[in-house]
């Protein structure tokens, strides 16, 4: 990412006339949380850098704050926020920083905590666009993806990601945006929540202009077929002709149906099972290095005295990238003795992270937010057959694009050979089989979801609940 010269912000570095100025806004009552308890006669207020206040929803959750003028990993200081033993302690820092409309700007802090549970819900940053009078601002809405049918009143908080953590504990979170228009300046809060005896250090803050992001398009593609399973060979063969019409269409990615090497074959599945890389990925990595392109298809895979029903992810070179072995095994797998999966591996392509999942793993929620959870941005689905609600519930709860190819077809009224949306709807419909549908998407712009909703992937880390143990028994069958 390539910054241009003018800096909002550099670590605590500031005139004494933009200190005044970004302190005045950033004590100014929120339009949208007017009960917070702020720092106003707190001692702890002029220990801090200028323009830096503190907040809390209540004064009975605040937690203490402080400043190390020598901390954080260059020495150049550290905001810290510190809880007590006790549960449900809440509060942040903030400032104010000034920002032109229709700009892009990139955000850069590093943290390091002690005794956090589970720092991306408890060590958040948010980013609140307001305008010269301190009231939130409306959205510049930029994707094709956004509901323009369904209104989006005011721009949300942005949430940035955390990264890397270096050998000295520090945590680098970062964001890139778009600035609404209306807006003059952002409000940056750095956040300790819900970590009894917990504490976190916030360093080198910086808000800087920079240059639009580069685009990310890519063209994601879906084959409808079937084979017809006169034999193991022929049935991979079937689909030279569809992947070159994928091509032809100047596809990316080109998904395949469930076990395609062996679907029909009249042979037991223990002797279609084969090892990866094996046949069928050699056979299919030759047409992906032929075609330039990314192939995902499923297949049975043998490992020693063990099958598996696996999804692999072949690159334009012809090699496998990785693959993913299913989950959730319906019964009629289970009585072939296929063995279940236990991983949820994300590949960073040229295209993007991509995850794989297949077919009976789209019935329960768990697989596909696994691997957004490990950061997919598409997930490829080959799929028998399936509610094709589940399809849409799986790309929209996740904002992830889902592609999927199905052997079933239109008139059966179920599961759809379709790209999806991070709404959750069909972007691209194969109707025929035989057919190839391609859908083009920019993985760069984020999705703005209407009545609010905002960029819910980035809030997704910060927001979803905690994992729980398993149940000692299924308490609805007592």
């Amino acid at each position: 990412m390539q910054c241009l010269m003018k800096s909002v912000v550099f670590g605590w570095a500031f005139t004494v006339a933009s200190c005044f100025v970004g302190s005045a806004l950033a004590d100014k009552p929120s339009t949208d949380s007017p009960s917070l308890s702020s720092d106003n006669g707190n001692k702890n207020r002029e220990i801090l850098p200028p323009g830096w206040t503190t907040r809390s929803p209540r004064d009975e959750i605040r937690p203490e704050f402080s400043f190390n003028p020598n901390g954080g990993p260059h020495g150049s200081g550290s905001l810290i926020i510190t809880h007590d033993h006790r549960e449900g302690l809440d509060g942040w820092l903030q400032k104010s920083f000034p920002v032109t409309g229709g700009e892009f700007y990139a955000f850069q802090a590093v943290r390091k905590s002690s005794n956090v549970t589970i720092p991306r819900r408890s060590m958040l940053v948010r980013i609140i666009w307001r305008d010269d009078q301190g009231k939130m601002v409306p959205p510049d809405v930029t994707t094709t993806s956004a509901d323009d049918k369904r209104p989006i009143w005011l721009a949300e908080p942005e949430h940035p990601v955390d990264e890397g953590t270096d050998s000295q504990g520090w945590t680098t979170v970062s964001g890139h945006y778009h600035t609404p228009r209306k807006a003059t300046q952002a409000v940056v809060e750095l956040h300790l929540q819900w970590a009894p005896t917990g504490r976190v250090e916030w360093s080198d803050v910086q808000l800087t202009k920079t240059n639009p992001p580069p685009s990310r398009k890519v063209r994601l593609a879906t084959v409808h077929y079937k084979p017809k399973g006169k034999s193991i060979e022929q049935n991979r063969e079937e689909f030279a002709t569809l992947i070159a019409d994928a091509s032809s269409q100047k596809a990316d990615l080109v998904v395949l149906g469930e076990t395609v090497p062996s679907v029909g074959v009249k042979l037991k599945l223990q002797d279609c099972a084969e090892p990866i890389p094996g046949p069928s990925c050699e056979y299919f990595g030759e047409l992906a290095k032929k075609y330039n392109l990314h192939i995902v298809l499923s297949l049975f895979e043998r490992d020693k005295h063990l099958v598996y029903n696996t999804a692999v992810l072949l690159g334009p070179d012809g090699r496998l990238i990785g693959k993913y072995r299913k989950t959730c095994l319906p019964h009629s797998e289970v009585e072939q003795g296929v063995a279940p999966g236990n991983e949820y591996p994300v590949f960073d392509t040229k295209l993007g992270k991509i995850g794989l999942m297949i077919c009976y793993d789209g019935f329960f929620p768990e697989v596909a937010r696994e691997l957004t959870n490990r950061g997919a941005e598409v997930i490829a689905w080959p799929v028998f057959g399936c509610n094709p609600l589940l399809a849409q519930a799986r790309a929209c709860e996740n904002h992830v694009y889902l592609i999927s190819s199905t052997f079933m077809e239109p008139k059966d009224g179920w599961m759809l050979s379709a790209v999806f949306d991070h709404s959750g709807k069909p972007i691209a419909k194969a109707e025929k089989f035989g057919t190839v549908a391609v859908a083009e998407v920019d993985l760069s712009r984020p999705y703005v979801g209407p009545f609010n909703l905002g960029d819910f992937r980035a809030m997704l880390p910060r927001h979803r609940p905690t994992q729980v143990s398993e149940p000692l028994q299924d308490s609805s069958r007592r």
